[in-house]
């Protein structure tokens, strides 16, 4: 569980107004901070989710990426690219959903040196139990109406797009010109 800050006060609105008296503006550091903030929180809501299930939430994903691919497996270095995390990660938390029967792995045989990782009957079973309990959580978004997810969603998707995300998108969705 998140800790509750309990605090009579916002410290990011006071931060913000201290930033203002000081530096100038500070809506982009009032929306970054609170961006970090609900990561926080976030991730607390998932973790306790998830750990009835033996999962962190970085294993989840990759359980569901493996679920989502047609053979119900994926090489190490493309489940590290689609969940942009570095391949020492991936190979952690590989090493743990193959101890918790959740994964197997086998060398890829269109790659010599590379690795596949399979997800089991195990594994299928506790994606559906935790998608369930992620869900009925509204992925730790309840708070918000389902419009204000969907607007939260179309933000922060300008903010991944313009950092290059997708090869070819600009911020406003538009397609990139790169001659």
């Amino acid at each position: 569980m998140v800790r509750a800050l309990g605090l009579p006060f916002d410290p990011i609105e006071r931060a913000g107004e201290t930033w203002e008296r000081r530096f100038g503006p500070a809506s982009a550091m009032r929306a970054a901070t609170s961006v970090f903030r609900v990561q926080q929180i976030l991730l607390a809501r998932f973790d306790e989710a998830l750990r009835p299930h033996e999962l962190t939430f970085a294993r989840y994903e990759v359980l569901v990426l493996l679920t989502f691919s047609r053979a119900g497996e994926l090489p190490l270095k493309v489940i590290g690219s689609r969940l942009m995390v570095h391949p020492t990660s991936v190979t952690n938390a590989i090493d743990r959903l193959v101890a918790a029967g959740y994964v197997a792995r086998r060398p890829n045989p269109e790659d010599g040196r590379g690795v596949l990782a399979g997800i089991t009957g195990k594994g299928r079973a506790v994606v559906e139990a935790a998608t369930k309990a992620l869900t009925d959580l509204d992925f730790g978004l309840g708070d918000l109406a389902e419009a204000e997810r969907a607007s939260l969603f179309d933000v922060l998707k300008r903010v991944r797009l313009g950092a290059g995300d997708v090869d070819g998108i600009g911020p406003a969705g538009t397609a990139v010109d790169e001659r």
